[in-house]
């Protein structure tokens, strides 16, 4: 059936400031754009936007859906603002635990906390003897008290794993702070079986960003949760089956070449198959990110590499195998480093782009390497207003002036994509639009970190449209509306360009739409 959308503020995404009046769909397709008058005598159905207005369909380029259904589900400490308060928390939480049950909770920050002390392990015993593990917002850091480090086989004569750390004080006793692969040696031994099944945690995630007007995600995973047959199968389920939604999956490295060699099934074109992922350092807030120079306030340390540069490249070549592309976690300068050079080294030559995810501290130098590179940057215009302003303490403020330069990128030529990272930051694609305009926190007087680095209205509207697409190869059927496009739309009750930049995360999404199907609609 052919439906014919009209009566409101149309941008196809295609121009700055480019509208049109009308858009004729049929069978999940733009079929034509142009005047109502011209339009409605070929059109079954006539939707009324009554004002509305209409983009293309917002997608968020890097996430982690199952992850974000956890943490929609589990105990939420991302507005804890004291140590005392996450254990008041956790002792609450407690109270509503079985015996033998985990107590997990997500979000904690303590650049956010008053007093930027972390609570200790035994702060921790004394509240429960069953597993507590408090997962850090940035997810490269766990807090655990001893019986889950025990579960993890964690003690006080455990070596680090490579490419990660386990937390002691100065007098070598376990502080019960687990640092990148360490901690999964505590996470591997969660029973998730006893929390919900990954199809309900998926349907949570799926639902909440439909309601926020996202009509697809870019996510990443597998190997998190035993065999990848076990997310894969919750995706096609949820998904695949309902068609309300488009995943794009990054595959870990860790089950890349086992999914490649099975006889896997994905419900295209709801639910895709991407680049391997791997992990090439950890984050800024734990010091685990890899840096050319030391951290300003800690002269020691200069962060965490995941891989050496020989087992980076070997991975690089084995996705190259298999004529893929890679997509990497990039914080620090060191990282972006180490990671070019293996992409140098091993090149594409099929046409698809490796994706650089993050890119925090980023040199001109290491600008202009990227861009005669087939490369696409995805960021995370959040992690300017939850870095800002202790980043300045912990790498200091001529590296911090280095931070998500996204204008330079594109400035550069560089194809930028646009996500949340969620759990990590909120999902909401609103706030990463704001955050990419302003750089800056709503209640804040200034003119931004880093102010020359804003991006316009269109530039931080398209990281979410054209950008997204643009990261998974499919610019020629998605990001914009334009006849021939799938029928993919976002619809708000307020228009991104015109509004006040501080109004832009207020606006309501009315109603979201997959293949011409309305999926949400909160009318």
């Amino acid at each position: 059936m052919s439906q014919l959308w009209f009566g409101g503020t149309i941008y196809t995404m295609h121009r700055d400031g480019e509208r049109v009046e009308a858009v004729l769909v049929e069978s999940g397709k733009i079929l034509k754009v142009g005047s109502y008058d011209e339009l409605i005598s070929q059109a079954e159905e006539v939707i009324d936007l009554q004002g509305a207005v209409m983009y293309p369909g917002f997608v968020d380029s890097h996430l982690h859906m199952i992850g974000y259904g956890e943490k929609l589900l589990r105990v939420d400490l991302t507005n804890v603002k004291s140590s005392d308060e996450m254990l008041d928390v956790i002792r609450e939480a407690a109270t509503k635990c079985s015996s033998d049950e985990w107590l997990i909770a997500e979000g904690w920050d303590e650049n956010q906390f008053n007093d930027l002390r972390i609570p200790t392990a035994q702060e921790l015993d004394e509240i429960r003897q069953a597993p507590i593990v408090l997962k850090r917002v940035c997810r490269h850091v766990i807090l655990a008290n001893t019986s889950a480090m025990a579960a993890g086989n964690i003690t006080h004569e455990t070596q680090n794993p490579e490419g990660g750390e386990i937390g002691r004080d100065k007098n070598g006793l376990l502080t019960g702070l687990l640092y990148d692969q360490a901690l999964y040696k505590v996470l591997d031994q969660i029973p998730v079986e006893n929390e919900y099944t990954l199809s309900n945690t998926l349907e949570q995630a799926v639902n909440h960003m439909l309601s926020l007007g996202l009509t697809g995600g870019h996510t990443e995973d597998i190997s998190y949760y035993g065999h990848f047959s076990n997310p894969l199968n919750a995706f096609n389920e949820i998904i695949g089956k309902k068609k309300n939604f488009r995943v794009h999956l990054l595959r870990h490295h860790l089950a890349f070449e086992q999914m490649m060699t099975s006889s896997v099934t994905y419900a295209e074109p709801f639910v895709e198959a991407g680049a391997m992922k791997i992990f090439s350092d950890g984050a800024l807030g734990g010091a685990t990110a890899a840096l050319l120079e030391p951290y300003e306030n800690q002269p020691q340390n200069k962060g965490l590499f995941i891989h050496t540069a020989e087992q980076l490249d070997q991975l690089v070549k084995l996705a190259r195998t298999y004529d893929e592309a890679v997509a990497v976690h990039i914080i620090g300068d060191a990282a972006l480093e180490q990671v070019l050079t293996a992409i140098e080294a091993n090149p594409l030559t099929n046409g698809k782009k490796d994706r650089l995810i993050h890119c925090s501290v980023v040199n001109n130098d290491l600008i202009e390497q990227m861009s005669k590179l087939p490369v696409i940057l995805d960021v995370q215009p959040q992690f300017i207003l939850s870095d800002f302003p202790w980043i300045v303490d912990k790498i200091g403020l001529k590296r911090a002036e280095l931070t998500y330069p996204f204008k330079k990128f594109l400035e550069k030529g560089l194809i930028c994509a646009g996500g949340s990272d969620a759990p990590i930051e909120d999902v909401n694609p609103l706030l990463g639009i704001h955050a990419a305009i302003a750089r800056k926190k709503i209640e804040q007087n200034h003119e931004g970190y880093n102010p020359e680095e804003k991006l316009s209205r269109f530039e931080a509207i398209s990281l979410y449209t054209i950008g997204s697409a643009k990261a998974i190869g499919k610019e020629k059927v998605r990001g914009v509306i334009q006849p021939g496009y799938d029928a993919d739309f976002s619809i708000f009750n307020k228009d991104l360009f015109a509004c006040e930049v501080d109004e832009i995360p207020d606006a309501i999404a009315l109603k979201t739409v997959v293949a011409g199907n309305i999926v949400f609609s909160n009318k």
